[in-house]
């Protein structure tokens, strides 16, 4: 699903929310994140704050992720063309690079907040480092 909101800085059209139905193994997980412009997607997270929204990234590759000027840890997913999790990891503050190491359709950066926390437990391997 796709809403346009309407924001005075960005402009409208670079406001897009998505509803993505992201699969894990054999769990089924819906977030809801902003697409991204592809100016927007040089900035991502940076000097946002924690109660930011979700960001997607729709740009495939096999591209990585720093962290600088970002104050809070959050979650990285890389989905492939079918919405499945191909990797995942929290990125901590000021990290240098992170990648997947292998090709990817899209990347959602989930921050790691109480509005994200039903997201973030589907992650067994990363519950106690929240």
């Amino acid at each position: 699903m796709k809403t346009k909101v309407f924001d005075p800085i960005r402009g409208l059209t670079s406001q897009i929310m998505m509803r993505l139905r992201v699969g894990f193994g054999s769990r089924k997980i819906n977030i809801k994140a902003r697409k991204l412009s592809f100016k927007e997607q040089f900035v991502g997270l940076m000097f946002k704050s924690k109660n930011s929204e979700n960001l997607l990234f729709d740009l495939p590759g096999k591209w990585g992720v720093h962290s600088f000027f970002v104050f809070f840890p959050f979650l990285a997913l890389w989905l492939n063309e079918k919405n499945k999790v191909i990797g995942h990891k929290i990125v901590k503050p000021f990290t240098f690079y992170v990648n997947p190491g292998k090709k990817f359709a899209r990347l959602v950066e989930i921050p790691l907040n109480d509005k994200n926390k039903a997201i973030i437990s589907v992650f067994p391997s990363i519950k106690g480092k929240v």
